[in-house]
């Protein structure tokens, strides 16, 4: 029997990580006969399948006042505490409203159960899991003590209840196996590893026209090499490493763009980065373009640009973060079979690497004998198309929709039984 499952978190728009994964996971549902809808602050999705509410956006002015006053301080005032319960108030109502109205069977909290970007929602929804036993799947991508800006707070009450709540009824999810052992360490909560999955068994649907029209609108000639760093602008994903490998690599044709816009976590790293590579002497190339998710199918992908416009006409990917929860980027180069530089962050050396793929690799910094293996992977057609084709099949039998098939439907069991 099919269910319709209540996707929660505070933002479903655009091509950040947990946007993408939650459209994938909608993806696999709905090819299981089952229904979708959305509940979130801030959408990009159809009306009929949508409850939008605006003060559920983590950057909605109310809950950015709160941020501010409980985290970087170890004492909350009364007013504080009012503000949240206030607010938690008002989306616990929505919340109700939203499972009312679309007969909702089942919940998947979008990592607004693991991250406190928004205390009020998270608290919000931990009371009605509780008060109703709502079957619930919460998908944990990065939790609050794997970000120092969250290390100080007045919110310690709030982040034992709710980030994330220890209550029957809750399946959790996690994208690594760091992530399982901490939040049993830290909590005695159980899970499962689910990581971030693509349509392997379907190779990418490529607009030719679109494509190559991209990329004439960012100024880019045919004969450029085009080095892609395709992730946010913010600084954990270390793209310094990346303006200096193209200029080691010392050549004119070489350009850097960078793929999504600034401004989740402030615009000075974008500045300093301008800077950098002007300093540099590095063409780099930084996108206003909004960038639509190429999953999300209530999207016109016709009038605006997707990831998926991005990636065919690259030539090199880099991803030199210092950290990541998963790794879309990672994936996303091996599913349009792009060369990459990774740097070996731990979810990577830990869950990835050990699968065997074949990739340029750097360890913290950039050494001569990296930048040497970039550019004759990047001069050798034969080698890069090896490389490519060996990443594609590790990944097709590691991270396929497969893969999340079979998971999700164990899930379902759980809950409902054979009922499906």
């Amino acid at each position: 029997m099919s269910k319709n499952i209540g996707f929660i978190s505070t933002r479903f728009a655009g091509t950040d990580g947990v946007t993408l994964e939650a459209s994938k996971w909608a993806s696999v549902f709905k090819n299981c006969g089952h229904h979708y809808y959305w509940f979130a602050g801030l959408l990009d999705r159809s009306p009929e399948r949508s409850f939008l509410v605006s003060k559920a956006f983590f950057q909605h002015e109310k809950n950015r006042w709160i941020d501010t006053q409980i985290f970087g301080k170890k004492r909350r005032d009364p007013a504080v505490s009012d503000a949240i319960y206030d607010l938690k108030s008002y989306l616990k109502k929505q919340l109700k409203e939203f499972i009312r109205t679309f007969d909702i069977h089942l919940l998947v909290a979008e990592n607004i159960l693991t991250i406190p970007m928004h205390i009020p929602l998270g608290i919000a929804l931990t009371e009605i899991i509780a008060e109703t036993q709502i079957p619930t799947i919460a998908h944990h991508h990065d939790f609050y003590w794997e970000r120092t800006r969250f290390a100080v707070n007045a919110v310690g009450d709030y982040l034992r209840m709710a980030f994330p709540p220890k209550l029957p009824g809750i399946e959790h999810v996690v994208i690594n196996s760091a992530a399982q052992e901490e939040l049993a360490l830290r909590t005695g909560i159980s899970s499962i590893i689910i990581p971030n999955v693509l349509d392997f068994e379907n190779p990418p649907q490529i607009n030719a026209k679109q494509t190559e029209a991209f990329w004439q609108s960012i100024g880019l000639q045919k004969d450029d090499v085009k080095i892609l760093q395709p992730t946010r602008i913010i600084q954990r994903k270390g793209i310094e490493h990346a303006i200096q490998l193209v200029e080691e690599l010392d050549n004119p044709r070489y350009k850097l763009i960078i793929s999504h816009e600034a401004g989740d976590e402030g615009l000075e790293y974008a500045e300093w980065l301008r800077e950098e590579a002007g300093q540099r002497g590095v063409d780099l190339r930084l996108l206003n373009t909004h960038m639509s998710d190429p999953i999300n199918p209530d999207v016109n992908h016709k009038d605006t640009y997707s990831l998926w416009d991005v990636y065919p006409h690259a030539d090199f990917i880099t991803y030199p973060s210092l950290y990541e929860g998963f790794g879309n980027a990672f994936l996303e180069a091996v599913y349009f079979k792009k060369p990459l530089l990774i740097n070996r962050y731990a979810t990577f050396v830990q869950d990835i690497e050990p699968k065997g793929f074949d990739l340029i690799v750097m360890d913290g910094y950039l050494t001569h004998k990296t930048v040497s293996n970039v550019k004759a992977i990047l001069e050798t057609p034969d080698c890069r198309a090896k490389m490519v084709n060996t990443n594609f099949d590790i990944a097709a039998g590691h991270y396929s929709y497969n893969v999340l098939r079979r998971w999700l439907n164990i899930l379902l069991t759980n809950f409902f039984g054979d009922d499906l």
